[in-house]
């Protein structure tokens, strides 16, 4: 058999491939994610677990849940989304651009008040009152959820209008974060997560508000396509070994 016989007969095999969309071995299938910020890490960990024994690639787009919501309804190419709320996973539902009974609740996030000084904030939150702490950090409630929980914070407080000339708003919860480690802000509300690590010890000083203070942080995700592979990822979440790399960053 000579060579272009040996090119023609191959030439046939990959139009066949095409034609049918059959998968050549070592082909997979992209994940196209939308991730909440505060979630970002958590999801990388996941992603990376999930990877080793499946044929499928995660592809992480994190960013704040109010934008990617914005992104999704407008025709974004995502597969699943997870937010950092309940709210926009379920409206999506509702408006069928989800798939129907594809929600759930993966975390419940925590809000604290976090600067990287070990000195600054007290274990019960009374620097809010005090009028020389400089700027405080929160993202921006109409974007984020963890924005939302620190304003209704700051309401119950009676103190969320008193303190808007010291406020400096992140578009999401890492911008906020990124607003305090780096010291433009002196202090700040982020998520738990973003300042614990793994032996559950934070670095600075932090209060956590009661959670009689504001609602829930119940995080959902959303299937938004048909395709089996975000389903496999899915699965994985929900699977004990998903559950407790989520439990390991500090989500309930």
């Amino acid at each position: 058999m000579d060579i272009i016989t040996i090119k023609k007969i191959l030439q046939k095999v990959v139009l066949t491939i095409i034609f049918w969309g059959i998968a050549l071995p070592g082909f997979t299938d992209d994940i196209k994610v939308a991730v909440a910020s505060n979630f970002s890490s958590a999801i990388k960990e996941i992603a990376r677990e999930f990877e080793v024994n499946s044929d499928h690639r995660v592809v992480l787009s994190p960013g704040s849940s109010g934008r990617h919501y914005a992104q999704i309804i407008n025709g974004a190419p995502f597969d699943v989304f997870f937010s950092a709320d309940s709210e926009r996973p379920q409206r999506l539902e509702e408006e069928g651009v989800a798939m129907a009974h594809s929600r759930f609740t993966y975390a419940v996030g925590k809000l604290v008040v976090w600067s990287p000084n070990s000195d600054k904030v007290d274990a019960k939150g009374k620097v809010l009152n005090s009028d020389d702490f400089g700027y405080l950090a929160i993202a921006n409630p109409r974007l984020s959820p963890y924005g939302r929980a620190a304003k209704q914070v700051l309401q119950n407080l009676g103190i969320w209008e008193s303190l808007q000339s010291q406020m400096v708003r992140g578009e999401n919860i890492a911008q906020t974060f990124q607003f305090v480690s780096s010291g433009n802000a002196a202090l700040g509300f982020v998520a738990y997560t973003q300042v614990v690590d793994a032996n559950a010890i934070i670095k600075g000083s932090f209060w956590e508000p009661p959670q009689s203070l504001y609602q829930p942080i119940a995080q959902q995700a959303v299937l938004l396509k048909r395709s089996e592979a975000a389903q496999a990822l899915i699965a994985f979440v929900k699977s004990q070994e998903g559950q407790n790399i989520i439990a390991k960053y500090g989500y309930k």
